[in-house]
């Protein structure tokens, strides 16, 4: 495969997300990081891209110069990552995509349903990538929870119940923090604080693992802190395309929960269970039968698995390396397009733009249940009704 040129826009020096994406992007050697518009400030920007290699010339100021710059190159990068606030990844990502580059977006892809559906028009149409980063997706042993529901070693999927919860903005005392406060501002957020923030990502892998979409749900949120005007806690039932009934929690309140991502699928022929902070085990119960452990990285387990194994068994797996496999699969889809064949199937994994739109529909369908006091509601953006 050849080396793929590679730029991001955000995920400056003071980042959180940015140094994973780094990492991910170079693990495997498939893209060279080339060019870059990493800070709203533009000479800060340029200063750390240069810092971390990228040459003189492809060290933007902003998104703006860096489209003018690529799209006038030959050489222009295979890949942009989106990695701003929340707010500006829809101008961004739509102006790319029309400009014919593929796309990663950081979650959420847009702030309305209106304007996912513009993304999802406009990818369709240039037949440019769009994907999203719904980075969890990508460890192995989610792969292979997909991969067991897939072959039908559960039968039919009853019940999932996934939890992103966690206590890092519980203290009341911490409201005026400015890392904390915009998440509950709607003017900063949007509609939904908690739930936009990670009970997506939760729903997104819900969906994943059982091949199955989101029809309709019903929600109730809370602030139990008073001064917040957006939730801090949600919790939202669900129902699938497959019959799949489900349950989410969602939390910033849950002191003592680190991270709090799990997820539990229970079909006819037995149970899964899967921790984000333990990720190289994956508990299997066959009904009637004895639990089972799977090691990720043991012999035997899915070719979606195996491929995104990085490291021997009984070695940890992190963050890093579950981005690593979304880049991955983006490397493989790119190359395929280029070389006018069909990608590899265990490849083809990446979270795309459909799924940022439905995970919007969802937002704005808890939004709307909420406030009816648990109403069921449709979840379906409305291109897919």
């Amino acid at each position: 495969m050849r080396r793929l040129k590679w730029g991001m826009i955000g995920g400056g020096e003071s980042s959180q997300i940015g140094p994973a994406h780094r990492l991910g992007a170079g693990l495997d050697g498939a893209f060279d990081f080339v060019a870059g518009a990493l800070d709203h400030r533009p000479e800060e920007g340029r200063a750390y891209a240069q810092r971390l290699g990228i040459a003189e010339d492809r060290a933007y100021g902003n998104w703006r110069e860096m489209l003018k710059g690529e799209s006038a190159r030959e050489d222009r990068v295979d890949l942009v990552t989106v990695a701003t606030p929340n707010a500006t990844h829809f101008e961004i990502t739509k102006a790319y995509l029309e400009a014919g580059f593929h796309v990663l977006c950081e979650k959420p892809m847009t702030m309305t349903v209106e304007e996912g559906e513009e993304i999802v028009a406009v990818a369709n149409a240039k037949d440019r990538i769009c994907a999203v980063n719904y980075g969890y997706s990508g460890y192995a042993l989610v792969r292979h929870m997909a991969a067991m529901v897939a072959r039908g070693d559960l039968g039919a999927v009853r019940v999932i119940v996934a939890e992103f919860a966690h206590g890092h903005h519980a203290n009341a005392d911490d409201a005026d923090n400015p890392r904390v406060r915009w998440r509950y501002d709607p003017t900063q957020a949007g509609v939904s604080a908690q739930f936009a923030d990670c009970g997506i990502h939760a729903l997104h892998m819900a969906s994943f693992v059982a091949g199955q979409n989101v029809t309709k749900l019903s929600a109730d949120f809370a602030s139990t802190i008073s001064s917040r005007v957006l939730e801090d806690d949600a919790m939202v039932n669900f129902r699938m395309d497959g019959g799949a009934v489900g349950r989410l929690w969602t939390s910033s309140v849950a002191v003592g929960r680190m991270h709090g991502l799990t997820l539990q699928v229970f079909g006819e022929k037995g149970g899964l269970k899967w921790a984000q902070e333990q990720p190289n085990q994956l508990y299997w119960t066959p009904t009637s039968g004895r639990v089972q452990v799977i090691e990720r990285g043991e012999g035997g387990l899915s070719p979606a698995a195996d491929r995104a194994s990085r490291v021997t068994v009984g070695h940890a797996e992190g963050m890093p390396l579950a981005f690593a496999n979304i880049y991955s699969d983006l490397a493989e889809a790119i190359s395929a397009k280029k070389e006018g064949r069909a990608p590899d199937p265990a490849a083809d994994l990446y979270p795309k733009a459909e799924d940022g739109l439905r995970s919007m529909a969802a937002v704005y369908a808890t939004v709307a249940s909420s406030a009816q006091n648990g109403a069921w509601v449709d979840a379906r953006p409305p291109m897919f009704r």
